[in-house]
């Protein structure tokens, strides 16, 4: 879809977060589009360390992952916008356009959302996922998806120790007693957020 406009090109495609690094090192681009789930990668983390290397380079984040937990996290860690992969083919470009342009795109529904939350306060209709940390969201994922504690530990780059206190932050942030409990919101999240 970039490629069929006559102002914009592809000037790049990696397939993890270390090939993208490495490409933005080597290429001259005006913006990126982004999944924040490329394997091997903590997408915000990805974002941030993007940010940081590239203070003034648009981010646009195109995901599958549900807006109403990931998109404020996106944006909050640099991004110019959040896009749902089922809308990207009527707003991918729009989106892009807006992130060259210096603003931001999010959608109309998230947009209404955002504008609530600040006029009737941060709590209202407030997700309990977004009282836990860009990790504690990542560990609870990858919790959801059926990893071990070494698993995690082994991905995310992390001891198990520090795995284990995200597991018992994640309980008690979203008062679950034990860690069957845990597993089992996390197992269901996952696949709410999959359908």
């Amino acid at each position: 879809m970039i490629c069929a406009e006559e102002d914009l090109e592809v000037c790049g495609e990696a397939a993890t977060a270390p090939e993208a690094l490495d490409a933005l090192r080597r290429i001259k681009a005006d913006a990126v589009v982004i999944d924040i789930s490329l394997p091997g990668s903590d997408g915000i983390e990805l974002l941030k360390h993007l940010r940081s290397e590239h203070p003034h380079l648009p981010l646009l984040v195109i995901s599958a992952h549900d807006e109403k937990v990931y998109a404020l996290r996106a944006l909050r860690a640099g991004a110019a916008g959040y896009l749902m992969k089922n809308e990207g083919e009527d707003c991918l470009i729009p989106a892009l356009r807006k992130a060259l342009a210096g603003e931001v795109w999010v959608s109309p529904a998230f947009g209404e959302q955002i504008i609530y939350k600040v006029v009737h306060g941060a709590e209202a209709g407030g997700n309990p996922l977004d009282g836990l940390s860009d990790r504690e969201l990542e560990v609870l994922r990858l919790i959801g998806a059926g990893k071990s504690t070494q698993e995690i530990a082994d991905l995310l780059h992390l001891s198990v120790k520090t795995v284990e206190s995200h597991r018992l932050h994640i309980k008690e942030k979203l008062a679950l007693q034990t860690s069957t409990e845990l597993v089992r919101f996390a197992h269901e999240w996952v696949g709410q957020e999959s359908a």
